[in-house]
């Protein structure tokens, strides 16, 4: 069983990459990740960043180089239809195994190998259940098996499932498998990237039709140490068994219509553009002076003739969440708010025996908190 774990600064150095889709993630050896591109706001990106594995670090690399030729290959054997958006990855260093695409008129749901010295295209038969028809999905390979992820198509439009493709190897029949996930998971997306490190699979990236996402994602084991970082939900009962294909054309529009009641937070953070994960007391508290949205809402209402990483806009913008009105608040300020009132809680704790307290608290003050049953009751 696998666990949606969302990374934190905690994994990484550096500035990880902007929000994008339709990017390109590429391993280099066993120690760098690549990503190059992609769109965001109808902007088309041309930046390379690179994650240090070892050094657990994201950079900017310079590149210099010459440019290369390009020449055309001709295959043979079982040729695919001509197809957009389809997913790759290599077999060992001869083959190539495609999966899914768009050709204009219709998802794809087929499969193909290419051995790269011959040249020779061969449609794999497979068994088990088949994932929904999609494009813009990934395919990622790991020691025997394909693991397709998200994507937009038949059973969407916008899809988050996750599934195994085994047998590629071994040289026997080629089977389907939907996998199960422990946890809750991150917003259904397409035209995103994962690769694989290690025992570990690294999501960056996507967009859901309407929002394109940036916060890195990593989907781990359940023995992995950091899977232990939130509370895991019951696992999901997705149907594997040959029953399952009775229910396949019908399970997918089931869920997309019932996912804003089964994943609040998901869809939560789908709707803020914000990242909303469980709670977890291991969590370290952040300085106020670290926290950068609280910087930036504070500098609005400190005005330009203030710091805004100074004590004064802070008190500022602490003065305004005490008076506003719970429904004046906008989502988008929700992070910062919780991070803060977190932060004067754990101080106002260490400090109870002292007879200072942080300024704006009584402790005969009430604090009442709103829990969004549905998102669909809050506007942003």
């Amino acid at each position: 069983m696998y666990y949606w774990v969302g990374a934190t600064s905690s994994d990484y150095a550096g500035t990880p990459p902007q929000p994008r889709s339709g990017h390109s993630t590429v391993n280099i050896g066993k120690s760098k990740v690549v990503v190059f591109g992609g769109l965001v706001d109808k902007k088309f990106l041309t930046d390379i960043l690179v994650y240090d594995i070892e050094a657990k670090l994201w950079y900017k690399p310079e590149c210099t180089g010459n440019i290369w030729q390009w020449s055309e290959l001709t295959g043979f054997g079982d040729l695919p239809s001509p197809r957009d958006f389809a997913a790759a990855s290599s077999i060992g260093n001869r083959k190539i195994v495609m999966y899914g695409g768009w050709d204009g008129k219709k998802w794809l749901s087929d499969v193909y190998v290419l051995d790269t010295i011959s040249l020779e295209w061969t449609e794999l038969s497979v068994t088990g259940t088949l994932p929904q028809p999609r494009c813009g999905h990934t395919a990622t390979m790991v020691e025997k098996r394909l693991l397709v992820y998200g994507g937009r198509g038949g059973g969407g439009p916008i899809m988050g499932d996750l599934w195994a493709l085994k047998g590629l190897i071994d040289e026997v029949s080629a089977q389907w498998k939907r996998l199960s996930i422990g946890n809750e998971p991150p917003p259904a997306r397409a035209y995103h990237s994962m690769t694989a490190i290690g025992s570990r699979y690294l999501l960056i990236g996507g967009f859901d039709g309407k929002s394109t996402y940036g916060e890195p994602w990593w989907l781990v084991p359940q023995d992995d140490p950091i899977a232990t970082r939130l509370t895991a939900a019951p696992p999901r009962n997705i149907p594997e068994s040959k029953d399952a294909a009775s229910l396949n054309g019908n399970f997918q529009p089931q869920f997309k219509e019932n996912q804003s009641d089964k994943f609040p937070l998901a869809e939560l953070q789908r709707r803020l553009q914000i990242s909303v994960s469980q709670s977890n007391s291991r969590l370290p508290i952040v300085n106020e002076l670290e926290d950068k949205e609280l910087l930036e809402l504070a500098s609005r209402f400190a005005g330009e003739s203030v710091s805004a990483n100074s004590p004064k806009a802070i008190e500022a913008l602490r003065e305004y969440w005490k008076k506003a009105e719970p429904n004046n608040i906008k989502f988008k300020e929700l992070g910062p708010l919780l991070r803060d009132y977190q932060r004067l809680i754990h101080r106002l704790h260490l400090e109870k025996s002292a007879s200072d307290q942080q300024p704006g608290f009584d402790e005969r003050a009430t604090y009442r908190f709103y829990h969004v049953k549905n998102v669909s009751q809050g506007e942003v």
